[in-house]
C-alpha cells in the first residue's frame, strides 16, 4: 500500500489525554465513522507490550473501515503489528534507514518544517510529508510554526502528498487554502470534541473545501 493524496484528507492523530467518557478505541471508531481517512497511533508513555497490543487492536479497527493505520515513531511496533505505515520526526530515524527496516510495502511519513528537509525526505524514500506546525499548538510544545508561504514552497518542491499539522481547527482550516496541502492532520480538533463522529463529518467537509483547486 502506498500513499494516495486522498489518505491525507482527514488524518486523525491520537492523544490519550482526551480519553475519559470513551476509551481510545471508541474515540478512534467514532472518528472513522465520521470520515477519517487515516489514523496515526501516537503513544509516548506506554510500555512496549501494552503499546503493541493497542496497535494490533487499532490496526484491525482501521482495516474494518478500509483506512490506513500509521504508528508514530516506533519502528519495531509498526513492524510487529503489521501497520500500514510509520511516521518519523526530524529527531527520529532517517527515512532511508526506516525503509531498510520496514521494506518497500510500508508507508513512511516524515515531519518537515523546511523545503530542504522536505526534498531530503522525499529522496530518502518518504511516501508523504507532515508539514507544521501551521498554527500555534499545545499538543507539541517544541513545534515551531511554519508560514503558509513555506508550506506552498514545500508542496511545490515535492511530488508526494503533504498533510498540514499543528493547531488546525474548524475556525482556521480554510486559511490553508492555496498552500497546496492535500489535507489536515488533527489531534484535539477531533479527539477533544464532544461528538467525534459529527465533528469529523464537519472537519472533512472543510478539508475538502480547503483542497479544492
Amino acid at each position: 500500500m502506498k500513499c494516495k493524496k486522498e489518505t491525507m484528507q482527514l488524518y486523525a492523530v491520537t492523544d490519550r489525554m482526551w480519553t475519559g467518557k470513551q476509551t481510545l478505541m471508541e474515540q478512534v471508531e467514532d472518528a472513522l465513522k465520521g470520515g477519517a481517512t487515516c489514523v496515526q497511533l501516537r503513544e509516548k508513555e506506554l510500555d512496549e507490550e501494552t503499546f503493541l497490543q493497542e496497535a494490533i487492536e487499532m490496526k484491525a479497527l482501521c482495516e474494518k473501515y478500509g483506512v490506513p493505520f500509521i504508528v508514530n515513531d516506533n519502528v519495531d511496533i509498526a513492524i510487529k503489528c503489521k501497520a500500514d505505515g510509520i511516521h518519523v520526526g526530524q529527531k527520529d530515524m532517517e527515512a532511508g534507514n526506516v525503509r531498510a527496516l520496514v521494506g518497500e510495502g510500508m508507508i513512511i511519513g516524515v515531519s518537515t518544517q523546511t523545503m530542504e528537509q522536505a526534498i531530503a525526505a522525499e529522496k530518502a524514500g518518504a511516501d508523504y510529508l507532515g508539514v507544521g506546525a501551521m498554527f500555534s499548538t499545545t499538543t507539541k510544545l517544541d513545534a515551531r510554526e511554519v508560514t503558509h508561504e513555506m508550506a506552498k514552497k514545500i508542496t511545490d518542491a515535492v511530488d508526494i502528498p503533504v498533510v498540514a499539522i499543528g493547531g488546525i481547527n474548524k475556525k482556521n482550516m480554510l486559511e490553508l487554502k492555496g498552500t497546496g496541502v492535500d489535507g489536515v492532520a488533527l489531534v484535539s480538533a477531533i479527539f477533544g470534541a464532544e461528538n467525534i463522529e459529527a465533528e469529523c463529518k464537519e472537519l472533512k467537509a472543510l478539508s475538502e473545501e480547503m483542497t479544492k483547486a
